[in-house]
């Protein structure tokens, strides 16, 4: 019976998927995929409408790869209310199962990004190539083209650089911690599997692409360990939203898997973290993120981890509680930093 109920929930899942692809160009669900934080739909969750936030500057659709029209190379930048001559800046990134390119307005606004303003940090929000648009890790350079963007264009956007942080939810987590936890790498290599994970996107390739701290909120951050509880298996075996991703099935390219995976990258002089996550979350099990923290651990990597009790892949989560703990953490890592 609980099979069946199982399966049953995957079906009105995925019917609900199939809606939201084709109400929403672009590739993918408005924040879906591995959820937006707020209601549901896709694989975990599109957001409500957002509630409006207090900024003194804002700039939409910045191409921050110097590719003018493609919409997954966009960002916004916000800057926080009280005016300062720079602020220390946060890159935020949505959650779609990597399956949107185009679901920056929809990256928790109403509360990650309005938690991070009101305690005086730039946050940018960045687009990124979907599944459908290229394979790993396109993502993950998307990504580090942002940082690079933000060390080069400092002066004109009120950047402090001297603190960059990333953060994001579900697979927007995974992406964040994947940044932060390879800085400096280049090209990363295990066993056969090889993949350039800086990349070479946009024109700021000299620029440093490193981070001094991640938050991961609900975050599919260990792909091989994405059936150590009792979520339900998307897109089934072979097919699932990772295996689209990386264009290969996990039985036999176990390698490649790693290099998919946070942990794929921990050493011992990596940044802190900070992973949030819902003991009922059924899109994304918690005991993800606990291997993640668990790992962090054991090599000597600063690291915190809060599991919600009763939160699920987004629903739940965002607290005034929980949003002061990420703040805080950031707060301190700055300080510490300085």
């Amino acid at each position: 019976m609980r099979n069946y109920c199982k399966t049953l929930a995957l079906s009105i899942t995925f019917m609900s998927a199939t809606v939201m692809m084709a109400q929403f160009p672009g590739g993918g669900f408005p924040g879906g995929g591995f959820g937006g934080g707020g209601g549901f739909g896709g694989f975990g969750g599109f957001q409500q409408q957002q509630p409006s936030i207090e900024t003194s500057q804002e700039w939409k659709d910045v191409n921050y790869a110097g590719d003018d029209g493609q919409v997954y190379h966009m960002c916004d930048i916000y800057l926080p209310k009280v005016e300062k001559e720079k602020y220390p800046v946060v890159v935020h990134i949505y959650g779609s199962a990597w399956g949107s390119n185009s679901s920056k307005h929809m990256a928790d606004i109403g509360t990650i990004v309005k938690a991070l303003l009101d305690n005086g940090y730039a946050v940018v929000c960045p687009n990124h190539r979907s599944i459908g648009d290229a394979k790993w890790p396109a993502q993950v350079n998307d990504i580090k083209a942002v940082i690079r963007f933000i060390r080069a264009n400092a002066a004109k956007y009120k950047f402090d650089t001297s603190f960059i942080a990333t953060s994001g939810f579900s697979s927007g987590g995974h992406l964040s911690a994947v940044t932060a936890l390879s800085n400096g790498v280049k090209v990363a290599k295990q066993g056969k599997a090889e993949y350039d994970i800086e990349g070479k996107v946009g024109p700021y390739t000299k620029e440093s692409s490193a981070v001094n701290a991640f938050c991961d909120w609900s975050g599919p951050t260990e792909l091989l360990q994405m059936e150590c509880g009792n979520a339900m298996v998307f897109g089934g075996k072979g097919n699932t939203p990772e295996e689209q991703l990386i264009g290969l099935p996990k039985e036999g390219n176990e390698d490649n898997f790693v290099l998919l995976s946070a942990t794929g990258f921990l050493d011992k002089n990596d940044v802190p973290g900070y992973m949030f996550h819902g003991d009922q979350d059924m899109v994304v099990a918690s005991c993800v993120s606990q291997y993640l923290y668990d790992q962090m651990q054991k090599v000597g990597v600063e690291s915190y981890i809060l599991r919600e009790p009763q939160g699920g892949h987004g629903m739940g989560m965002y607290s005034e509680e929980n949003l002061k703990k990420m703040t805080d953490f950031l707060n301190a890592v700055r300080t510490k930093k300085k």
